[in-house]
Parts: C-alpha cells; structure tokens; sequence
C-alpha cells in the first residue's frame, strides 16, 4: 500500500508540477528557434472588407466611447455592428451611416448568439469579421495590422489586448496576468509553431470559418471562445497572434467585480478543459505541433489553482520527501524567472511593477471566486464596468 501511495503522490506532484516549469521550457524553444511565420501571399491593393461586431448586454454606458474609437480608424473598409441585447437603447444616436444599430427583439444571453444576429443581419457579404466587447477601445491602426496576418495565409489571428485602466491595484494585478497570459499563451506558442489561445475579444476571423466552427452550436455562459479555438485547432488551422493589433481591454478595477469575473472564467475552464485531451491525442497521433502543445496548454489550470496546488504539495513533502523540496524549490524558481521575462518583455507601466507586492490580496478574492463557480453563469452574462476612459485619454 506504501509504494502505491508513493507511485500516486509521485504522479500527482508531476501532474501538477510541471506547470510551473512549462513557461521556461517553452520560452527556451522560442529562443533558440522560432517557426517562420508562412509566406506573404500575393494580395490586392484593395482593403479586405471588415464587420467590426460589438456585443453589448444589458449596458450601454460604453458603447458611445468603442464606437467612436472604431470610427476612428485609419481604415475605410468596415461596417459596425453594436448588438444591444436586452438594453435600453433610446438613448444611443450614431449618426454616421457606417454604424448599424441591433436591438434583438427577445434577450439572447449569449454571446455568439449574439454574433450570429449580427452576421444574420449584414448589410454586405462581409469576408472578415472581428469581434469586440462594448468595453473595449480600439487602436487606429488595428485593422491595418490584422491584414497583415491575413495576407499571410491565416484565418484566425488574436490581436493584442492592452489595458485600459490602470487605476486600482487590482487592475494592474489583473493587467499583469494579461502580460504573462499573452507573452506565453500568444507571442510564444505562436511562434514555435502552434495556436495562439483566443482572448474573447481583440480577435478576428474569415466569417466563412466561423460560421462553420459555431454556427450549429448553441454556446451559452461564458467561454465560447473556448470552444473557437478548439474548434479551429482541430480542423487544422493554426490562430495567428500579432502584438501589433491591439484592442484596450477594460481590467478589474474592484473586489467584488473579481470574484464574480473569476467565478465565471474558472468555471469556464472546468467545462472545457476537456478539449485539450482529445488535441494532444489528435497531435500524438499525427505528429502535428499545432495540436499536441494547444492541447496541453487548455489542459492547465487557471494560474492561481496551480500554484496553489504546488504549495501544498511543498508544504506536503516537509512530512513526506525531503528531497523533493529541492525540486518544488526549483520549480517555483523557474515560475517566477518566466514571470520576470514576461515582464521585461512587455516593459509595463510602474504601476503594474508596483501592483505586485498585493499579489497574495489578488489570489485570496480568486480563491473566494472558487465558493461561487457552480452559479458562475448565473450571476451575471458580463462583467459590469467602471471605467470611463476613452481613447484619446490612453493615447497621451
């Protein structure tokens, strides 16, 4: 019974482990050798025809600020599409003619539902399509350098989301989790040759893949982008990433809005962290990167249920292995050097820096988040916001 349990607590510390040391290890692959992104095919001077798709639920307060950001952009080729679901949009008047305002009749409670409205509601046969939430601003060069992804062959590309608001601790805490997730899960994955993971916004796609990814699934909560990305990966495409294309995303700026946020990202993630089994099994089996390493990384818990999982296997192993102290000392070594490269990387605002010391306050409210995952999509379909930046604010 003692070797079993051995062989047991021995696998389960592995199981849980080696997410401290995956970021370095990967950031070594990336190093040495990155995978060449594919050939500039040959594109016309004319711009690709865009559908900008703003999703709105139940608020409106920030609508006037992304439209006017989008309007903004050193592009002609678009059309925008604000889904008012179950708002009150009396007071929304755009007037320019580029602007397409949606109120569905019935409450959707779901955001592709809430993409395929749009889609089924196109003023033209859009090609492109790009998916933005009513929080987010959008830089002026944005579709500009999403063409750039596209006029290299690929068919989905995750721009960069930057924040918004820096002006609570717990927003540069969760601006610094952004840095770490789309230096490692982005930048790095993409460029040795697999599938940057997808963001929920700042992201854009051929409409002819997804409407053939989503269109006869009916995705309700949180995490449909989830389902994308799995959806993608597993045809055989790879997501593009391009830092270039940068979309400013509004972070957590209060406790209580944190817990209710996490609660519906962890439960995302206990749904459909099953996807990244039947990704490494497809990888294994065709010998295909692209899969193999996107299905390990859906297969890693949320940042904050590792590392506390990793500190309870130290604390643990003082009674039951010496010897693999050293090991757990190593590993989290080699978590906080990934982090610090992150960092160096991004070359973050000082707040961000200084954010870190109320890092153990940032993880005990995502613990609280864990007591409220089984009603996560209940409390709410989207996060309330309280930001009233505008672009011009973050441009100086």
């Amino acid at each position: 019974m003692t070797a079993l349990f051995n062989d047991i607590w021995i696998s389960l510390q592995i199981i849980i482990g080696y997410n401290l040391v995956l970021p370095v290890v990967l950031y070594l692959i990336y190093f040495i050798k990155t995978v060449p992104a594919k050939r500039q095919i040959n594109k016309s001077e004319a711009e690709y025809d865009y559908a900008v798709i703003v999703t709105a639920y139940e608020q409106t307060d920030s609508l006037p600020a992304v439209v006017d950001s989008i309007l903004k952009l050193k592009y002609s080729n678009y059309l925008i599409y604000i889904v008012a679901d179950k708002c009150d949009v009396s007071s929304l008047k755009f007037e320019d003619q580029r602007v397409v305002l949606l109120r569905p009749p019935e409450t959707l409670a779901s955001n592709t539902r809430s993409h395929f409205y749009a889609i089924n509601h196109f003023h033209r046969p859009h090609e492109l399509l790009v998916i933005i939430d009513s929080d987010n601003l959008i830089d002026p060069q944005c579709l500009h350098e999403l063409n750039k992804s596209f006029d290299k062959g690929f068919f989905a590309v995750q721009g960069l989301r930057k924040a918004k608001n820096l002006d609570t601790t717990y927003a540069c805490l969760d601006a610094s989790r952004d840095i770490y997730y789309h230096f490692y899960d982005g930048e790095v994955l993409f460029s040795i040759g697999s599938s940057a993971t997808l963001s929920g916004s700042g992201m854009a796609f051929k409409t002819s893949l997804y409407r053939e990814c989503l269109e006869r699934q009916d995705i309700t909560g949180a995490g449909f982008d989830k389902v994308l990305q799995k959806e993608i990966v597993s045809r055989g495409y790879r997501i593009a990433f391009n830092e270039h294309a940068i979309v400013y995303d509004e972070k957590t700026s209060r406790s209580d809005q944190l817990v209710k946020q996490r609660a519906r990202w962890i439960n995302t993630w206990f749904r459909y962290f099953k996807f990244g089994f039947s990704l490494v099994a497809q990888g294994l089996g065709t010998f295909d990167i692209n899969k193999l390493l996107f299905g390990i990384i859906l297969l890693r818990p949320p940042l904050f249920i590792f590392l506390i999982l990793s500190m309870f296997c130290l604390l643990a192993d003082i009674f039951l292995s010496h010897p693999a102290l050293l090991l757990w000392a190593s590993g989290f070594a080699c978590f906080i050097l990934g982090f610090i490269i992150a960092l160096v990387h991004a070359k973050p605002d000082k707040r961000i820096i200084r954010s870190l010391t109320s890092i153990p306050k940032f993880v005990f409210y995502q613990v609280l988040s864990l007591l409220h995952i089984r009603k996560a999509n209940k409390i709410s379909v989207a996060t309330r916001h309280y930001s009233s930046k505008n672009i011009n604010e973050i441009e100086k």
